[in-house]
């Protein structure tokens, strides 16, 4: 009787022990993302993401447009642009008036679509994400902006983040996941780089102490076969060093020094198949540093969902901002055959892929930015075994991207700035000459 009771405990104990434990993580092959999406713009390119069958899909940033912009005026009693501006062109929404932009997101009907196949997968969240300054709550905002805790609450409900999660505890909307089988796991590292950033220009800090802290935590904790780190802002690219002083976009590369502590850490860490994805400038690129870890390092950037450069001009003008383009001078830009137009920009609306082909030997991976009808208009394909720091096929002949844009020759760098101040001057001479001839 002892025996069969003891049989029956121990039969019970393994019946409970298999039910408790957690659901199998499924292997991850299909990533979505994407930035820039204004709540009253239409949003047919969720057809295309859906179609797509992403198993997770991440928010980079502008999830919503929460800022108020008032329009161009260069006279009258409110100037917003212009050396003589006296008011600010973006003023932050109240409270309430975030809540309904989040709520108008929320439920357009193509994402609500995104949303509901979540659960025909056991996933810990299905879409995730951080923010960029339009849902922070004002353009081009840091660690000043007086309003952010208040929407880092508001943007986390957005996400249905749990209540109980540490997001909603901490300085920050700075978080990581874990998803797949233990030796295919995928890491994905979301950044804040809005909450403790300083002032542009400054070369401070984008991401504060504590969140310095975690990530090197994160990256030099428990090994995955692929490491995602998403920043609403790009980290390779620095177009800035060549646009200005016409104009000016914010990243990584106006931190330097927080640039390279970001490459250092990656590098200490050696944790290999790591890459990038971003936002927050309104068209599409995919770039590489080659000098940075020992293997390169890729940054898709996908940019945006409604918001992009080709939308706010005529079509007949397309050609000229693809011109521009090609002519700004890029040393992290990948030029290769798989892009739409030559400058290997896309300025459309657009969503950004991962694909990841795990049965492949090696492990092979694609990286695509994609247009509304899910077309690819720019791609790249790698394999894990390209991504480690060990790697015996990189030879120095491969290190294409090593140069940063800050260091290109002065009159190579302001190329566009001479162009245009060529333009202005001979377009104002020959307005001269025609008054003096009149």
């Amino acid at each position: 009787m002892a025996v069969l009771l003891l049989t029956s405990s121990v039969l019970l104990a393994i019946l409970f022990t298999f039910s408790a434990a957690a659901p199998p993580q499924p292997l991850i092959s299909r990533i979505a993302f994407g930035s820039c999406a204004n709540q009253t713009s239409p949003q047919p390119i969720w057809d295309a993401i859906v179609n797509f069958k992403p198993q997770v899909f991440i928010w980079l940033g502008d999830n919503i447009y929460g800022d108020i912009r008032r329009p161009f005026k260069f006279f009258g009693n409110e100037r917003t642009i212009g050396p003589w501006k006296n008011v600010p062109r973006f003023v932050p929404s109240s409270e309430d008036e975030m809540r309904s932009k989040y709520n108008i997101a929320k439920t357009n009907h193509g994402y609500s679509r995104l949303r509901k196949i979540s659960k025909v997968l056991y996933l810990p969240q299905k879409v995730i994400g951080t923010w960029d300054d339009h849902d922070y709550g004002l353009n081009d905002a840091g660690k000043e902006f007086k309003q952010k805790d208040t929407n880092q609450r508001l943007m986390l409900d957005f996400l249905d983040e749990p209540q109980d999660s540490p997001r909603r505890k901490q300085a920050g909307v700075y978080a990581s996941y874990t998803f797949g089988p233990e030796g295919r796991e995928i890491k994905v590292i979301l950044l804040d780089t809005r909450y403790h950033r300083d002032p542009l220009r400054s070369d401070g800090t984008i991401l504060g102490t504590a969140q310095w802290t975690w990530l090197e935590k994160e990256l030099n904790e428990g090994p995955s076969a692929i490491t995602i780190i998403g920043s609403s802002i790009q980290v390779l690219s620095n177009l800035s060093a060549c646009t200005g002083p016409l104009f000016y976009m914010e990243s990584w590369g106006r931190f330097p020094s927080e640039r390279k502590r970001l490459f250092s850490l990656i590098s200490d860490s050696k944790r290999d198949g790591v890459f990038f994805i971003s936002g927050d400038v309104h068209f599409g690129e995919i770039t590489r540093f080659d000098c940075a870890t020992g293997y390169p390092l890729y940054d898709i950037t996908s940019s945006g969902l409604t918001q992009a450069v080709e939308k706010v001009i005529p079509s007949f003008l397309h050609f000229v901002l693809q011109f521009l383009a090609w002519l700004t001078p890029t040393t992290m830009r990948v030029m290769n055959k798989n892009c739409k137009h030559k400058s290997c920009t896309y300025g459309q609306p657009n969503f950004g892929v991962i694909e990841v082909i795990w049965d492949a030997n090696p492990v092979s991976l694609r990286f695509e930015v994609r247009g509304v009808s899910g077309e690819a208009v720019n791609s790249v394909s790698t394999s894990l075994s390209e991504l480690r720091a060990r790697n015996p096929h990189m030879k120095a002949g491969d290190r294409k991207h090593c140069s940063l844009e800050v260091d290109l020759p002065w009159v190579v760098r302001r190329r566009l700035a001479i162009l245009f101040s060529s333009f202005v001057a001979g377009y104002s001479h020959r307005g001269s000459v025609y008054v003096l001839k009149g």
